[in-house]
């Protein structure tokens, strides 16, 4: 499986960014995928995350009610739509996804990785 993100760059403190994350090869075996950040001299942290078929999307305590995960199916992509944007929430954003349908949070949990895009908010 291999994932493509897209979408990150600078922005002002309360804008918004929408990054993508598209999932390619053997998408047959995902059935979560998620989005973590990682900032110069930190662990890379959980954002958010859905499972299908029919769950729920489940956050961070940091970013809930700021961030809204979502996908679709039919192009195999995931969103997350980053409003109300903190000059804190300037890290590289990664996508992941899984063969799983368990509610992880940490990293070492997920199989598979794309490339980070860059986020930054200015202040």
């Amino acid at each position: 499986v291999q994932l493509q993100a897209s979408g990150g760059g600078l922005v002002q403190a309360g804008g918004s960014l929408r990054l993508s994350c598209e999932a390619s090869g053997r998408t047959f075996r995902v059935y979560s995928m998620g989005w973590f950040r990682q900032a110069p001299g930190t662990e890379r942290e959980f954002l958010a995350a859905i499972v299908w078929p029919g769950g729920s999307p489940y956050y961070a305590d940091s970013v809930k009610g700021r961030f809204t995960i979502s996908r679709d199916g039919a192009k195999n992509t995931v969103y997350l739509q980053m409003d109300s944007l903190k000059p804190e929430d300037t890290a590289v954003y990664y996508c992941a996804a899984d063969p799983g349908r368990t509610r992880h949070t940490l990293a070492r949990s997920w199989d598979y990785w794309g490339q980070g895009t860059q986020v930054t908010v200015s202040s």
